[in-house]
């Protein structure tokens, strides 16, 4: 009964009483994620409406260039038809004055005129040229509803799916690595690991064989590995300052660095690489972003002129979230650090409410298909979860980890966990 007690009230309830507390924080999120879903949607319609109204303005100037068009036509056709009545008019009068004129007894002015008389008939008889119009026309589309709703994107599904009480661990595979700190899956069958105490990277089956190893190009050791897009293996030779590409039997250097550092790296979606270095001489810490070996973007400063990451040489992982953030995981800082695929800051995570600041310091991170954040807690030897927002899920805590270090997740959203001591990779179900 003393047992039971201590287990209710040390361990159970305090559980229980940090996830009542997270429930008006979860219907505070569904109303803020469904104001941000709302006002995309209306930022998306005005968008629309402004292409639709401009597009219908310009087509209206078109009409009243054409009208104009037109209106000079008729008024040129106009002011000939007046300009011939008046010379015609002119002409009848000239005709009748000369006629009664030569009724009467003709002297010799007359027959001059009557001599220099010259019809002007024929020229009378044809109008002004006259001319033809091809009026515009409008043809409407016939409204195609299913295009519009293309045009104005789509809204996913809403999916529910728990997380495990009791995470368990589906496989355990021993590796031959010292210090173990990496890992990166290659497919949902193969994984990559390294640790700091050589310089082999390994490539492991969810059978524990090994598959393959291959030695750094400088025969330093590494500091991170991660799987590229296109299934090349990439690492991060911190003494040396390269970031390396291993593909097939081939090692080629990507980028050499000066001045600064390369730790910890991803690949994105999109096949770029993001790494994070620090400066030579410990004072600065950023993530640079590389097309190739192109440098693209880099991300130090927050809005106020401050250094977005900690300073120096302490762990800092990275991983591109489905929603293109770029989450770092600062292990002296003890937060984890999401910023926009612009650079701007979004949040800090600094461990749930109920956690002491100082007991966290996060290792690694990696992110799964729900667009949740999985951070190690080396020290506490367990995982927060995280959603994309910030908000505290849960932790994988109850499963057997023992300093918790590298992580990936693989398509089927199971994890693999690095241990430190150990030297194991342990695969995960964390979802029901």
């Amino acid at each position: 009964m003393q047992e039971d007690l201590q287990d209710l009230e040390k361990s159970i309830y305090p559980r229980y009483q940090e996830a009542a507390t997270n429930i008006p924080v979860q219907r505070a999120d569904v109303n803020k994620r469904s104001q941000k879903l709302t006002t995309a949607l209306d930022k998306q319609g005005e968008a629309l409406h402004t292409e639709i109204d401009t597009i219908i303005q310009g087509m209206k100037s078109e009409i009243d260039a054409m009208d104009a068009q037109h209106r000079a036509a008729i008024d040129q056709q106009e002011d000939a038809i007046n300009r011939t009545i008046t010379e015609i008019t002119q002409a009848i009068l000239d005709l009748k004055r000369l006629l009664e004129r030569l009724q009467d007894k003709l002297d010799t002015s007359d027959v001059c005129l009557v001599s220099a008389y010259t019809s002007r008939t024929e020229e009378f008889r044809n109008l002004p040229a006259q001319f033809q119009v091809t009026l515009p026309t409008f043809i409407p589309q016939e409204i195609n509803r299913e295009q519009i709703h293309k045009q104005i994107g789509s809204l996913s599904e809403l999916a529910i799916r728990f997380l495990l009480d009791e995470p368990r661990i589906l496989t355990d595979i021993q590796t031959e690595c010292t210090d173990l700190r990496s890992v990166s899956c290659l497919s949902d069958s193969e994984l990559w690991t390294c640790g700091y105490g050589d310089n082999i990277l390994r490539l492991y089956n969810l059978q524990g064989e090994l598959l393959r190893s291959v030695q750094t190009k400088s025969g330093n050791k590494p500091w991170d590995i991660a799987v590229t897009r296109s299934g090349g293996l990439v690492y991060t030779d911190w003494k040396d300052r390269s970031i390396n590409l291993v593909n097939g039997t081939q090692i080629q250097t990507l980028i050499k660095l000066l001045g600064w550092i390369p730790q910890n790296l991803c690949s994105t979606s999109s096949g770029d690489l993001l790494v994070i270095m620090t400066s030579d001489d410990e004072t600065q810490t950023k993530v640079v972003r590389y097309s190739g070996s192109t440098e693209k973007q880099s991300i130090q400063w927050d809005d106020q002129g401050k250094l977005l990451y900690s300073s120096g040489y302490g762990y800092k992982y990275l991983s591109e979230n489905r929603n293109s953030d770029i989450c770092g995981a600062d292990n002296d800082n003890g937060a984890v650090v999401v910023v926009s695929s612009a650079g701007k800051l979004r949040f800090r995570y600094t461990g749930p409410p109920s956690t002491p600041r100082e007991s966290f310091h996060p290792d690694c991170i990696t992110t799964d298909s729900r667009g949740n954040i999985l951070t190690s807690d080396f020290f506490n030897h367990r995982i927060h979860i995280i959603d994309q927002d910030g908000l505290f899920l849960r932790y994988i805590h109850n499963c057997g980890l023992q300093s918790p270090g590298g992580l990936c997740v693989d398509s089927r959203d199971n994890l693999f966990v690095a241990e430190w001591g150990t030297c194991k990779v342990k695969k995960l179900q964390y979802y029901k």
